[in-house]
């Protein structure tokens, strides 16, 4: 066995710190008694060349300098204390544990009872201890370079209402991309090829949203049906790009490839935003393995039941909560959010089921510490800040209650604009709030319309092919008698009212398709588009494809006319959104004439061709409503102190089934049909008749011709 030196080292940074000469390893544990640091050779990984106690302790963090360790070295820990699952300890020095600190991990979790902290099929369950040792069935932890010429690369900044977001997959985007060689498909590496990037580009996305990539766990259940976690909910390393999408190497080439990712995408213009989970991690319940934090100091990381400590508070349905109110664990997530931005580069953050972050004890706290810190932070009150706000606890849905600084996924929007396209009656009012910005959730707490991140389908759920296709879900794939995923209240089928054929069927799909696309980029707010449903993606009716890492969840690149056709239709769309700045204002609308206008900024126009009255917002029956946009009364002014100006707009949508006659109003210039969701060819003419025939369930954009 090799010998090391240690030095005392220090207690600051935490994680394993190369400095060019040699590694600092520092780690929190309140309530350990000792503390190990495990050193393996890289190629024989099933147990440890070296066993180096830490016997430096300050303010809780356990330090030791190596001068002799550097880049590409594995290591892990042990931690020694209490097993005493009832008063909430649970170390057990026969685990190998990560460092949660750690900026790499080379592989994944090799499922084994050993990596249990209790003996599987004890009738005491987790009141017994385990002393089998995990270590040849956990990743190891790696030293990382953290050097990287960036060539001057830097945050984009891209101004809230200019910003357009693509949710996509790391891997699921480009598995099956003709474009990507083989080797690289479904990796980092595979989202900065030129040809991806330049479908990025033609598509007019200013930011791609991607789903988790920090290092996580296929849980134990789906592997033992031959599943895994794909979507990567199930984090168990903060500070890790998952290796599972590197091409390069898992000994920190991860980190690198990280890295120039990101640099393409900057230079092209598209920011990155990461959907991060610091809700809980994949450590689970009472009865779940000891992979990390439960080994390192369970009392400290998470949220334990006040009168039985050997239970886990759950607002997640995960089986546990990380425990905000604790100050090393508030510090955790503050420096993970920290080196993704200085180090990484990273744009900003969409936090999942970000109400549990905002949780003191019980009850959601919009001013909790979580938030406080992060308006104070010079560098994360800087960045895009989106919140998932709910979580499945009592009280835990939040829209509309976040911070100013945070923008938030607009579920009332979503569920707006699918009820209204469906059909529904008594929808008009709320869909007026939903697509200005949606001013009763954001404007009296000091926000603006993109604060509201407009969705209509995103990763969970239905594809927006799927919704306008399927009655019902269909997850038979998923091995649980098709009982998961969310009930079909918001499912659509177009199929049973009016069409009376395939072709007819087909038609009114795809009409609606083009209904909730340009629903989605004609709103105020910020649009986040799907991946793939520019393109007709399908997951045969799957509405919750979490653990479908296969053709059910990648993208399909082999496109027939009707899908070239779909795409077109979205670049259009986004291109006319980044072209006319009334779809993208920075405020909310004042409903007066500003500036000298002869107009409102904003009218609400009947089929008849006058303005809604009260009365007409509390009508039930309503499916048919026109929207006039000044463009000479925006009253906003850009970076120069100039007055911004647009051309005048008239949007009129129809979800009834029938055609309405709409009288449009009287105009200086012709009309010009921008958008027409019926027969999209036949946009971009001009209308010289006072009044239009709105085809049912359809949408007609006009522009006042200059």
């Amino acid at each position: 066995m090799p010998r090391y030196n240690i030095w005392p080292g220090k207690r600051y940074p935490l994680g394993a710190t190369w400095d060019g000469s040699g590694t600092n390893f520092a780690l929190f544990s309140e309530h350990a008694s000792a503390v190990e640091l495990l050193l393996f050779d890289n190629s024989k990984v099933e147990k440890p060349e070296a066993v180096i106690p830490l016997t430096e302790r300050t303010a809780f963090v356990w330090h030791g300098y190596l001068p002799e360790v550097g880049p590409s070295k594995l290591y892990a820990y042990r931690i020694h204390g209490p097993y005493e699952s009832k008063k909430g300890h649970r170390f057990n020095p026969s685990k190998v544990l990560l460092d949660p600190y750690a900026k790499a991990i080379a592989g994944k979790i090799n499922w084994n009872d050993a990596l249990f902290g209790y003996r599987i099929g004890d009738p005491n369950a987790d009141l017994s201890r385990d002393d089998q040792d995990s270590s040849p069935f956990i990743p190891k932890c790696v030293v990382t370079d953290p050097s990287f010429e960036w060539e001057g690369d830097g945050l984009l900044n891209t101004p809230w209402n200019e910003t357009v977001i693509y949710e996509l997959h790391v891997k699921g985007f480009t598995a099956r991309h003709p474009d990507v060689e083989e080797g690289k498909r479904g990796t980092y590496a595979a989202i900065a090829t030129p040809r991806v990037i330049e479908y990025l580009k033609n598509l007019g996305v200013t930011a791609v949203e991607l789903l988790p990539v920090h290092q996580y766990v296929d849980n134990k259940y789906l592997i033992d049906k031959g599943l895994t976690n794909y979507w990567g909910y199930n984090t168990i390393g903060f500070f890790a790009p998952d290796c599972r999408y590197s091409s390069s190497g898992v000994l920190g080439e991860q980190v690198r490839e990280f890295k120039q990712m990101i640099k393409a995408l900057h230079k092209a213009g598209i920011e990155v935003i990461l959907d991060a989970v610091y809700n809980h991690t994949a450590e689970g319940n009472h009865l779940g393995p000891t992979l990390c934090f439960r080994g390192i100091d369970n009392l400290s990381y998470y949220r334990l039941t006040p009168d039985d400590p050997r239970f886990y508070m759950d607002f997640t349905g995960t089986g546990n909560s990380l425990n905000m109110s604790h100050p090393s664990v508030t510090q955790l997530i503050m420096d993970s959010l920290r080196y993704w931005v200085t180090e990484m580069h990273v744009d900003g953050f969409r936090f999942d089921l970000a109400s549990t972050l905002a949780r003191e004890l019980h009850e959601v706290d919009r001013l909790s510490a979580f938030f406080d810190i992060i308006q104070q932070d010079p560098v994360l009150s800087q960045i895009k800040l989106i919140a998932e706000p709910w979580d499945l606890g009592d009280g835990g849905y939040q829209v509309g209650n976040f911070p100013p600084l945070w923008g938030e996924w607009n579920g009332k929007y979503r569920d707006t604009i699918r009820r209204f396209w469906k059909g529904k009656t008594s929808q008009i009012a709320e869909l007026g709030y939903r697509l200005t910005g949606s001013s009763d959730l954001y404007q009296d707490d000091g926000r603006n319309p993109y604060a509201s991140i407009n969705f209509v389908t995103c990763h969970d759920g239905f594809t927006l092919n799927d919704l306008v296709s399927y009655e019902q879900k269909h997850n038979e794939a998923n091995m649980g008698d098709n009982k998961d995923g969310t009930d079909n209240n918001m499912s659509w089928n177009c199929g049973t009212e009016g069409p009376t054929n395939d072709s007819q069927i087909n038609g009114l799909r795809d009409r609606q398709k083009r209904n909730f696309l340009a629903t989605l980029f004609l709103s105020q707010g910020v649009p986040m588009l799907l991946a793939g449903d520019e393109i007709g993606r399908t997951q045969g009716g799957n509405n919750n494809a979490y653990c479908q890492n296969n053709e059910i969840s990648w993208l399909d690149w082999s496109l027939d006319g009707q899908e070239k056709e779909l795409l077109e239709f979205t670049r259009q769309l986004i291109r006319l959104r980044h072209e006319h700045p009334v779809f993208r204002r920075k405020s909310f609308f004042m409903g007066r004439k500003l500036f000298g206008s002869h107009l409102k900024d904003i009218e609400w126009i009947k089929p008849d061709g006058t303005e809604m009255t009260e009365q007409d917002w509390n009508q039930s029956s309503f499916h048919t409503i026109g929207i006039l946009l000044a463009g000479d009364a925006i009253g906003e002014f850009n970076e120069k102190g100039r007055r911004i100006t647009d051309s005048t707009f008239m949007l009129l949508l129809n979800a009834g089934p029938d055609p309405v006659p709409f009288k449009l109003p009287v105009s200086a210039q012709p009309w010009q049909l921008i958008v027409d969701t019926f027969k999209p060819n036949r946009a971009d003419s001009e209308i010289p008749e006072t009044e239009f025939s709105m085809k049912g369930r359809s949408i007609a954009l006009f522009c006042e011709k200059s």
